[in-house]
């Protein structure tokens, strides 16, 4: 397995940092049946990241997942009083116009504020198994302070792709099974990183 999640890892981190680099006419470049390989690819990868997540347990499984949405949360809520206030330009303005430096760092300041909470938690509470958070920070509580960080950086990072990507195809919404909510990947795009990459650390 640790092999699929350095695969991951490689597509995300790097091919995602050159995609976000290069901007949305960048995807359009890449042919078409390459990109819906890579797409069916990552998609299966993270299925499976869950699924053996869930082995691990559900408080695993929980923590992971919870890291995705306070990272969100925590960047809407920053974004909304704080941005514009110390950056000048937007994160990524030809991807995602709403999206501020403000918020992004209001998000990876919930991430960290979340280990920290969850690692006391652990230690306190009668838990099926370690979160995520439990697992780095018994390498060392820097090492799971780099590691949340990551994870909330490649969270942004698959928010920022999925957007990237129907800015491409110039859709609004990624599907219309859920109406006002962007489509179903948008309720996921963050996590198609985050489960993977987190399998990954904890196999460290």
């Amino acid at each position: 397995m640790s092999v699929i999640w350095s695969f991951s890892a490689l597509a995300w981190v790097v091919g995602g940092g050159i995609l976000l680099k290069a901007g949305v006419p960048a995807w359009s470049l890449i042919p078409s049946a390459l990109r819906q390989l890579l797409g069916l690819v990552l998609l299966c990868f993270a299925w499976l990241a869950v699924v053996n997540a869930r082995g691990l347990g559900i408080n695993f499984l929980f923590s992971a997942m919870a890291l995705v949405w306070v990272a969100d949360i925590a960047a809407y809520f920053a974004g909304r009083r704080f941005g514009g206030r110390f950056f000048s330009d937007k994160l990524a303005p030809g991807i995602s116009p709403g999206k501020t430096r403000e918020g992004a760092i209001g998000g990876l300041i919930g991430v960290v504020l979340l280990a920290f909470g969850w690692c006391m938690a652990d230690q306190h509470f009668l838990m099926d198994s370690k979160s995520i958070f439990s697992i780095l920070a018994e390498r060392h509580w820097l090492f799971m302070l780099l590691g949340a960080i990551f994870l909330g950086l490649m969270s942004i990072c698959g928010d920022l792709l999925e957007s990237l990507v129907k800015r491409s195809a110039g859709a609004k919404d990624s599907s219309q099974l859920l109406p006002g909510h962007g489509g179903v990947l948008d309720r996921v795009d963050a996590l198609l990183p985050v489960i993977p990459l987190a399998m990954l650390l904890q196999a460290f």
